[in-house]
């Protein structure tokens, strides 16, 4: 890591420190947790620090969260919470942010985030977003990597519990499959269908759908 790429990162751990700052003192004070209209877009409000203004983030660091799935927001949000899931970012951004959130608040953020109309795709290298769309649509016969179209749709879009990857940043789509191959984030579906893939084909594919 770089010494710029160093003072990046010291500076959102403490963006991301006083924000939790504010949540704790949100929840201790009675702001927190209650899931009403003001204390979603109180919420909101903190989560734009990082995830954007309507969820629309241009920090890679930082997943895009507008038009995902709500059923899939409902889902992580309360692993964030749980503490079930663990990878290194959400241990390191997501368990303390969460931690005071109730179901209801969940629910709202969660309704909020995927009625925010979806980043537009940024097209990347041709020669990977080709090689991609071949994965995606057809997959890796040969290393028992399935298609990803049946679960995450047509157009990247997904469905349920199955979340949105079209137009997502690719650095961070590159940073979840490396960790489902490793299973730093614990998913056996996704574990499974990745840990044969190697870093070459998890560029090509996450450039495709950073495109879409």
């Amino acid at each position: 890591m770089s010494k710029k790429e160093a003072r990046a990162f010291r500076a959102t751990l403490l963006r991301a420190a006083s924000l939790l700052s504010c949540v704790a003192v949100a929840a201790c004070t009675g702001g927190g947790g209650q899931g009403g209209a003001q204390d979603v877009a109180g919420t909101v409000h903190v989560c734009s620090s990082c995830h954007g203004p309507s969820g629309r983030s241009d920090n890679s660091t930082f997943p895009r969260l507008a038009g995902q799935q709500k059923e899939y927001l409902v889902t992580q949000l309360k692993a964030f919470r749980d503490k079930t899931r663990a990878d290194p970012h959400a241990h390191t951004y997501m368990w303390g942010m969460a931690a005071h959130l109730s179901d209801a608040t969940i629910d709202g953020l969660a309704d909020y985030y995927s009625g925010q109309p979806a980043v537009a795709g940024t097209p990347g290298d041709s020669a990977d977003m080709a090689a991609g769309n071949e994965i995606y649509h057809n997959g890796i016969e040969a290393e028992s990597v399935p298609a990803c179209l049946s679960c995450h749709g047509e157009k990247a879009e997904g469905n349920d519990s199955f979340p949105r990857l079209a137009g997502q940043h690719q650095a961070y789509l590159e940073r979840q499959l490396a960790a489902f191959v490793s299973m730093a984030r614990a998913n056996e579906i996704m574990h499974e269908n990745s840990k044969n893939m190697t870093d070459v084909q998890i560029r090509q594919i996450a450039a495709y759908l950073a495109a879409q």
